[in-house]
């Protein structure tokens, strides 16, 4: 979908300490005991601090992948509670991995409306003993954190200039496998296995075919977003692109869109890790603040999430962040 009145006024992030990693993340985020939500009250607050204060917030949206810490709860709601806003809605949105820009795209389609702002927020805790950050998903590893970015009607650094999704639910049993559907958390596996899973959808499946409509539906994502936004791949400036391990990011982007890693967050990204719902979020805070954004540039953000759905989202500079510091400093 294409936007014309709906800007990036603000971003934030919040990130524990890192510890050194490997298979390309030189280093991946961990919880020193702080929870998915507290860490993205903490992203939001400092994005709340960076806008003008006269915008109003009327809607918040939470995109998690993995637990929350609490049993039928709403994470939103605390979120919400936490930054002292006033009250307005707060929703949870859980699309795995591209639940940061599904929850953008929700967003955005809310200030077509009368909507005047949006605070997203993303944060993700993976822990033991239901994930193992190093091997519950081979190829990835998985990093703990909050993000936080407010879309608001009427200006901001950032114009989104659109947001389209591709979906193909018929790819959703490769996060399935074969297992039986459990009465409980972990009452079939005692911890998060995405390989095994993988092994059991692909032992039924056309593998190649598989491959081939993963690389087709994130060709069609890429594509739309660029006809949509009316520019092309060799005008974007920056890529905002998934926490993936080197392998997994060249096979499913840098390679297939002829992407030079260093127009890319990956230098930024491989020593935080994947952040689950947030690395977009985050990602483009990185940009933002450290200086790295000029009037005119414009960034592409993807995002890639099981279930399956892909999302790319166009977002044109239109003022240097006043919170961004001297690039190079």
């Amino acid at each position: 979908m294409r936007f014309e009145d709906v800007f990036v006024a603000a971003t934030g992030r919040w990130l524990p300490p890192a510890e050194p990693s490997a298979g390309g993340i030189t280093s991946v985020t961990v919880s020193q005991g702080e929870s998915a939500p507290e860490m993205a009250a903490l992203a939001a607050g400092q994005a709340l601090s960076r806008m003008d204060a006269a915008v109003g917030v009327d809607l918040l949206l939470h995109a998690d992948v993995y637990y929350q810490g609490h049993d039928l709860w709403a994470p939103a709601s605390f979120i919400l509670r936490r930054t002292g806003l006033p009250d307005c809605p707060a929703v949870e949105v859980r699309q795995l991995s591209n639940g940061g820009m599904a929850a953008l795209g929700l967003a955005a389609t809310h200030l077509l409306g009368e909507g005047t702002a949006v605070l997203v927020t993303a944060a993700d805790r993976f822990c033991p003993p239901g994930f193992d950050r190093w091997r519950s998903d081979p190829g990835t590893v998985y990093a703990d954190g909050g993000a936080a970015l407010v879309l608001a009607r009427g200006g901001g650094f950032a114009r989104l200039r659109c947001l389209v999704t591709e979906s193909d639910p018929g790819l959703e049993a490769m996060h399935r496998g074969d297992d039986p559907f459990g009465v409980a958390p972990f009452s079939v596996r005692g911890r998060v296995d995405l390989d095994a899973c993988k092994r059991a959808f692909l032992a039924g499946s056309d593998i190649s075919g598989t491959v081939a409509r993963v690389a087709g539906r994130q060709h069609a994502a890429v594509k739309r977003a660029l006809a949509e936004a009316e520019v092309t791949l060799a005008e974007i400036d920056w890529f905002v692109l998934p926490h993936f391990g080197r392998r997994r990011l060249v096979q499913t982007f840098l390679r297939p869109f002829a992407i030079d890693v260093e127009r890319t967050t990956w230098p930024w990204g491989r020593g935080v890790g994947h952040l689950g719902a947030g690395d977009q979020l985050a990602g483009l805070d990185h940009l933002a603040s450290a200086g790295l954004l000029r009037p005119g540039q414009r960034c592409l953000l993807a995002g890639v999430g099981a279930g399956f759905t892909w999302s790319c989202a166009v977002v044109e500079v239109v003022s240097t962040p006043e919170y961004a510091e001297v690039a190079g400093a």
